[in-house]
């Protein structure tokens, strides 16, 4: 016995002959309770007052899962009644997901159905395509998918001869969520959005896309196997999500001064100010850099003439690209602590003595670890101040 709710997504109430219990799991000779499947929840309800909380498909039929285990027996007639409110949140959310679909049929190039899911409140849809999905085309598909909505577009269902629906090219086949479910099927259902969509689904759904309501595509995402997932609302989620987006950009516009249409050149102002100033303070950073380098005391050590002192304000990142410059006549190495989270210690050479060595003299003094080459390396995770480090490299040979 097969669920008779995808070709009856009308029918919420009926009367029944139970065909097995076992405990909690309950077989009936028909019904109208959707199972899980297809990336469609199962249908919420009750039978004789008792609240159906799973629907599963089985082996021997459509199990209904019971929130305790009834007094009825088989051969008894129950009463069944399925959740009114969430029946038709999921046959308005399924046909949404099908005209999205169809809306990135006509954005998208070479585009695939990859998986279908219906949440509580957001749906997904996983698209592949030869096309990035970017902003702008993510929300051209949900411009499509309301003017769907707002055509009031019929929907209608038939079975077709399996191997004739896989030749039809205009048939969306969900491989992922319909695997194994059509594979020895002799025909398949096929729905179809009226001059919009076409595909392979035994799913639930609305009889025209007006009932479906408005739609908002919310994010976009990557699960893998070169597919994009696009989540989105249907209903009073899609109204809320959209008036979030509003408030949003009115505030947005108002602290900009400008108004909403406005806010991509706001935005494209601001970001190129914001540069010019990354810009600016990179070059005072480097300037005042360099200026606490060149107040650096002159040290013998190592057989020759070093640069060694501490120097606040900068990582040994910043230190890389500088301490080369000092190096030449007659300084021999630079040596320069400071500190980045805990003290660190980074040595350039002009190749007599080995800055690696010097590294390593002071984490093992200290504590700490590091690495580098003979002309440059760097420690960190010292636990003492930055002028004991100073102290020790002043002192050395």
């Amino acid at each position: 016995m097969e669920t008779l709710a995808p070709d009856n997504p009308e029918t919420l109430s009926f009367d029944t002959t139970v065909a097995a219990v076992d405990g909690r799991e309950v077989l009936l000779h028909e019904t109208y309770f959707y199972p899980e499947g297809g990336g469609q929840p199962a249908d919420r309800g009750v039978i004789d007052d008792l609240p159906v909380v799973d629907v599963q498909k089985s082996s021997a039929g459509v199990a209904h899962t019971l929130a305790e285990e009834p007094e009825f027996e088989k051969g008894d007639t129950v009463h069944c009644v399925v959740d009114a409110a969430f029946r038709t949140y999921c046959k308005r959310a399924h046909t949404a997901s099908h005209v999205l679909f169809g809306a990135g049929r006509r954005v998208l190039d070479d585009v695939g159905y990859a998986g279908f899911d219906i949440g509580e409140e957001t749906v997904r849809v996983d698209f592949t395509a030869d096309t990035e999905i970017t902003d702008e085309r993510m929300v051209e598909m949900e411009r499509l998918a309301n003017r769907a909505v707002w055509d009031s577009l019929p929907v209608t269902w038939e079975y077709e001869d399996t191997k004739t629906a896989r030749e039809r090219e205009e048939v969306a086949f969900n491989t992922k969520t319909e695997e194994g479910a059509m594979a020895d099927a002799d025909e398949v259902r096929v729905v179809t959005v009226e001059g919009w969509d076409v595909a392979a689904c035994g799913g639930t759904h609305v009889a025209n896309t007006q009932e479906i309501g408005p739609i908002s595509v919310l994010e976009r995402s990557n699960p893998g196997e070169g597919a994009t997932r696009v989540e989105f609302a249907v209903g009073p989620t899609a109204i809320d999500a959209a008036a979030d987006r509003h408030v949003a950009a009115r505030e947005a516009a108002q602290a900009l001064d400008v108004s909403p249409p406005d806010l991509p050149d706001a935005v494209e102002r601001l970001t190129d100010e914001r540069d010019d100033l990354r810009e600016q303070l990179a070059d005072l950073k480097s300037e005042l850099l360099s200026l606490r380098l060149d107040d650096l005391e002159a040290v013998e050590r190592d057989g020759g003439r070093w640069l060694v002192g501490a120097v606040e304000g900068a990582t040994p990142n910043d230190l890389e690209g500088e301490l080369a410059a000092y190096l030449g006549d007659d300084i021999d190495g630079v040596a320069v602590t400071g500190t980045s989270g805990e003290t660190f210690v980074v040595v350039a050479t002009a190749g007599d003595a080995d800055a690696n060595a010097v590294v390593q003299d002071v984490t093992g003094e200290f504590g700490g670890g590091g690495g580098g080459s003979p002309t440059f390396a760097q420690g960190g995770g010292i636990p003492v101040p930055p002028l004991e480090v100073v102290g020790y490299l002043r002192n050395g040979d």
